[in-house]
């Protein structure tokens, strides 16, 4: 899985102005950018979910607002990031002010600043860093102080247009229920790219062998 540059256009405002689940889709192949003593920390999304303000009983939005979960009725381009079993989880939050919705980010290719995130994992497991919302930010250093972040003006973390992808392949997307979670189980506002080594869940999900990376071929392990 080769490290490489991205073209380095951030997104903006307007970028954000989707509704939740078109939001959501269009996230994948995005770059997510961490800075961190001057060093640049990245990973390709490949996997999302999508938690709405209305009807969505899996929705921290749910019962409305509270100190805890405030970051998800900012202006869509804000971080919410939440503890959980202490370790934290990453969203991007997706409607105007007041509305209460977010994509939970669930898993990135490593791009940048592979070994740095080794060294945050533990582990030299290329498959493991970033491959599930919890191990991401820890990969990225992400936490609660993150909070509440606004992606496009912030110089910590934001959020790039794709990188330039080698795969020699029209990749695609798709759908399933959200995973770990006890209410809207049935729900299909889980995205991911199909066939991808990093994203996390069950195999047979995907259409087709899980087996690549946009960065270089891997086999199965």
């Amino acid at each position: 899985m080769l490290a490489r540059r991205s073209t380095q256009t951030r997104l903006t405002p307007s970028d954000f102005h989707l509704p939740t689940l078109d939001l959501a889709r269009s996230l994948l192949g995005k770059l997510l950018v961490r800075q961190l003593a001057g060093q640049r920390l990245s990973g390709i999304i490949v996997e999302v979910e999508a938690y709405l303000a209305k009807d969505d009983p899996a929705s921290h939005s749910y019962r409305g607002k509270n100190r805890k979960n405030a970051a998800m009725f900012m202006q869509a381009g804000t971080l919410y990031v939440y503890p959980i079993h202490a370790k934290h989880c990453l969203n991007v939050v997706s409607e105007p002010v007041g509305v209460g919705a977010a994509i939970l980010i669930r898993a990135l290719e490593p791009w940048e600043g592979i070994e740095q995130m080794k060294l945050h994992r533990g582990t030299g497991d290329l498959r493991s860093l970033c491959t599930g919302p919890a191990r991401l930010c820890q990969s990225l250093a992400i936490d609660r102080e993150h909070d509440q972040i606004n992606l496009c003006a912030s110089r910590e973390i934001w959020l790039e247009a794709a990188p330039n992808l080698t795969a020699q392949k029209t990749w695609q997307v798709t759908a399933s229920p959200r995973i770990g979670i006890s209410a809207a189980q049935s729900t299909p506002y889980r995205w991911f790219v199909d066939g991808h080594l990093c994203v996390s869940g069950l195999a047979r999900l995907h259409q087709q062998r899980r087996h690549w990376t946009f960065g270089s071929p891997h086999q199965d392990s």
